[in-house]
């Protein structure tokens, strides 16, 4: 559904009146495209700027090879790179600013990231980006500890200042984890298919072959999942069919599978994607073996756990059929499908992924909500302890992506008022739309992102609702 305050907004009347009276002022995000597929506002790519308020975490030898490898990592995401000691031009703007956050260890380094960033944060492009690279806080380090969580509020606050489609985010290397490690997660923030997230903390493990002599295969950026095999769920529409053609995009052969109900619909989107229709109640007992059998030789690289339903009534009203059908579909059906995957070995070994859809209900509750929001803070729970443990014992990692406010059909039939509240209570002031959801799946997808594991990742705009 058209977002006609938006449009409104961009016109000159419109810039006008809300000047005026103080109303929201949404900026068109720039979302990727082949015709764009790098930040910035005009003809030539604007730089990103390095800084380095403190000198990074390790040894001297180490701070220096830290440094580098960043260079080296951001000049990968298609944008020139500056650092703070090529000096700034007068009048340079820039797509982005990265600040090197990771060896800040008390207050007085949190002054220098005040100082490196006071100057420069009004040449950030519109819909130009803001990441801070840190540290995770230290237990035996309270000091530390007190410094490093400081800029996880710091971070969020931003995120909620520079307006104008820019967006700010912290990324936490553990400990063991390297520069490389956050390569992937680098080039999605630093890229326009990012831009519905913003104030999100995302942490870095170890990648798992650190330590071994096992080689990571060359990452074709472009199509990184060229090769793979994904399924994803409810895909016959909506969320779930932006998710089916981004990931097709990226390469993978996507299996979709939707209720029989869907069939022709799904038949439709597999066929535009060069994938395969499979139409299965995810619900059945047997699906989880179902699905297996109808896998290619090979097996399964990314299970996308996107379907999804909402019955909606407050909980004095709810009958016990409204509550069992959201839970078994949301989050039963995930559990049991899952489980059934990795017993079975059928998720790959060091590329297995999976994604499952949480949504901000889940994480802030809503009204009216009881079920759906359980159902998805289940998800949130399911993740967090499923993770290392599938990391450790089948080489797969699995996490979860966040939905806020999302342009769908289902959106659009909620009442005005609600969906207008929706849409501008975040920091973009706008609904994001379901390729936002896609892209940020398709980065947790990717072969590159095997450090990225246990994350729930908000694709919100900032929303306000548990912020």
């Amino acid at each position: 559904m058209a977002d006609r305050y938006l449009h409104w907004t961009n016109t000159r009347p419109g810039r006008l009146v809300t000047r005026r009276l103080g109303l929201p002022r949404p900026v068109p995000l720039h979302r990727w495209s082949a015709e764009r597929p790098v930040l910035g506002d005009g003809p030539s790519p604007h730089p990103v700027l390095h800084l380095t308020p403190v000198p990074p975490r390790g040894s001297e030898g180490d701070a220096g090879a830290h440094t580098k490898e960043l260079t080296a990592v951001l000049a990968g995401a298609g944008l020139p790179v500056r650092t703070d000691s090529d000096g700034a031009e007068p009048g340079e703007r820039h797509a982005a600013v990265v600040v090197d956050a990771t060896g800040i260890r008390d207050v007085p380094g949190l002054r220098r990231v005040h100082e490196c960033l006071h100057p420069v944060l009004r040449s950030v492009v519109p819909c130009g980006r803001i990441v801070l690279l840190a540290a995770r806080p230290d237990d035996a380090d309270h000091h530390q500890a007190a410094a490093q969580q400081a800029l996880e509020g710091f971070v969020r606050s931003l995120a909620k200042e520079t307006g104008g489609g820019r967006t700010a985010q912290l990324v936490r290397l553990a400990p063991g984890a390297t520069v490389a490690d956050a390569e992937s997660t680098l080039r999605f923030l630093l890229s326009p298919r990012s831009a519905y997230v913003s104030g999100q903390v995302i942490e870095i493990g170890e990648h798992p072959s650190a330590g071994t002599a096992a080689e990571t295969p060359a990452i074709d950026w472009e199509r990184p999942l060229q090769g793979r095999t994904a399924l994803v769920t409810g895909s016959a529409r909506g969320i779930g069919e932006s998710v089916a053609a981004t990931l097709a995009r990226d390469g993978a052969h996507v299996v979709c599978l939707d209720v029989p109900q869907a069939e022709a619909e799904l038949n439709r989107v597999a066929e535009a994607l060069g994938g395969t229709a499979l139409p299965l109640d995810i619900t059945a007992d047997d699906a989880g073996a179902r699905i297996a059998e109808a896998l290619p030789d090979g097996g399964l690289d990314v299970l996308v756990h996107n379907a999804g339903i909402t019955r909606d009534r407050r909980l004095v009203n709810m009958k016990a059929e409204r509550w069992d059908q959201v839970l078994e579909v949301n989050l039963a059906s995930v559990l049991r499908t899952t489980d059934h995957l990795l017993a079975a070995g059928a998720l790959r070994r060091g590329t297995g992924r999976v994604v499952a859809t949480a949504s901000i209900a889940g994480i802030a509750g809503n009204v009216g909500q009881t079920n759906y929001a359980a159902s998805k803070a289940g998800i949130i729970g399911l993740v967090r302890s499923l993770a290392p443990r599938a990391a450790a014992e089948h080489g797969v990692t699995v996490n979860a992506v966040a939905p806020g406010f999302i342009e769908t059909k289902m959106t659009a039939a909620v009442p005005f008022f609600i969906r207008e509240a929706g849409r501008r209570m975040n920091s973009h002031s706008q609904g994001g739309l379901p390729v936002d959801v896609a892209e940020t799946t398709a980065w947790l997808a990717g072969p590159a992102s095997s450090a990225v594991n246990g994350q729930v990742v908000r694709v919100c705009g900032q929303s306000l609702l548990g912020a």
